[in-house]
């Protein structure tokens, strides 16, 4: 690695997360039957701190491709351990990969309005 690369990538964030990508192999209505079980799960993950996002991945021509579970967890058995507790990963109707992703570079940010307290997120 160049001497130019290592000064601009020593105070990159460098935090480790892991991405689930989700696929359904099984007939729509199968899923839409767990589904509620699945947000239940999704919303305890996030209030436990060990979600980071997710959502539903869609094809450039509209169509549904699965979706994206982004998790925080200290290795990829215990992102597995995550992963197969998800009602739709038990149940069956979906299946899922994971792969480590290393967050370098990147920005959020939010605004807070105190006149009605609302907040954005963009």
């Amino acid at each position: 690695m160049t001497q130019t690369v290592q000064q601009m990538t020593q105070k990159m964030l460098g935090k480790q997360l892991y991405v689930v990508h989700t696929t359904p192999v099984a007939p729509r209505e199968q899923i839409m039957a767990l589904l509620p079980a699945n947000l239940e799960h999704q919303i305890k993950l996030e209030k436990a701190g060990i979600m980071f996002g997710a959502g539903p991945v869609v094809s450039e021509d509209g169509s549904a491709a699965g979706g994206l579970i982004v998790i925080r967890a200290a290795s990829f058995e215990a992102a597995k351990k995550i992963a197969d507790s998800d009602p739709l990963h038990k149940a069956g109707p979906r299946s899922y990969r994971i792969r480590q992703w290393t967050v370098n570079e990147g920005c959020y940010s939010r605004r807070i309005n105190y006149s009605d307290q609302s907040v954005t997120i963009e």
